[in-house]
């Protein structure tokens, strides 16, 4: 086995056992680093090697990512694939290694809408990959996924204690004005969670907080938003990348497959059916978006 296919397997390994990532996002990273590998053979014309990476400057990246879009890719995909290519880095660099800085290309901002379910992935991917702790990633994660996969707000998501361990289907949250209410938990979600309580370092007690700082303390909202803002600035996302705006996307995907008013107004735990009507028109704005931009004759 060649150096480079080296340190490909254990990225891969990395990402797999230690990250615990989906076998999408593994593939999906294991090919950007297989592409990156091919793409600097070719342009410094020698085999890569762990010390190359450590050296690697803002040019290498930069002409990787233009080699790329000369392939078709749009703003997302460079976006993702550079964040990809830094997660790549940072791995194989070791103590030694460093990571160019390099600015992700910008997504063209339009009305708002939900966010994509790439844009969440590629959110959440990011904000994992560039934190500072195995299980600091980790716990960022499992927030957002409560907040996508849930609708939990964020302050709800943050406010759970150790008492809703061991996980089962649902979850119960308690929202605005000590309202309760019971939200399902998708086997991802879950998953998510229980990787995080696995790789947390501090003892998870029923009455002391689900989600901690780094400190051992209750994590702290302003965390979560400045770790969303700076993901959105490295992957060109718009400002409305937000992750109150994961809890409305969870919202309009969800009528957008069937969902009823009245059950959705459940999930979010919504006092009156005017505030989940909102979504309606969210929907019917993203329908008329897709129309315009599909239809022959629109």
């Amino acid at each position: 086995m060649t150096a480079s296919a080296a340190l490909v397997e254990n990225w891969r390994r990395h990402l797999a056992l230690d990250r615990r990532r989906s076998v999408h996002t593994v593939l999906a990273y294991v090919a950007t680093a297989e592409r990156l590998i091919a793409f600097l053979e070719a342009h410094r014309g020698e085999a890569v090697t762990q010390a190359m990476l450590a050296r690697l400057e803002q040019a290498d990246v930069r002409a990787f990512l233009t080699a790329r879009r000369m392939d078709g890719i749009g703003n997302l995909s460079a976006a993702r694939e550079l964040s990809a290519v830094r997660g790549f880095l940072k791995f194989a660099g070791g103590e030694e290694g460093r990571v160019p800085a390099l600015k992700g290309p910008r997504v063209k901002r339009g009305l708002p809408r939900p966010i994509s379910p790439d844009e969440v992935v590629a959110l959440a991917d990011d904000i994992a990959e560039t934190a500072r702790d195995g299980w600091i990633g980790a716990r960022d994660w499992a927030v957002l996924m409560l907040l996508y996969g849930a609708g939990l707000r964020i302050g709800e998501a943050v406010g759970l204690s150790g008492d809703v361990l061991p996980l089962g289907d649902t979850l119960r949250v308690t929202g605005k004005r000590n309202k309760t209410r019971v939200v399902p938990l998708l086997p991802q979600v879950r998953q998510a969670i229980e990787h995080y309580v696995a790789l947390c370092p501090h003892a998870m007690e029923r009455q002391a907080p689900l989600f901690r700082g780094a400190r051992g303390g209750p994590l702290s909202p302003a965390l979560i938003r400045r770790a969303v803002q700076g993901a959105r600035g490295r992957l060109g996302l718009s400002e409305r990348t937000t992750p109150h705006a994961l809890r409305h996307s969870f919202a309009t995907h969800l009528l957008g497959r069937g969902a009823d008013l009245r059950s959705l107004q459940e999930l979010l735990g919504h006092a009156s059916l005017s505030s989940t009507q909102v979504y309606t028109q969210v929907d019917a704005a993203h329908l008329l978006d897709v129309y315009r931009n599909a239809h022959p004759r629109a």
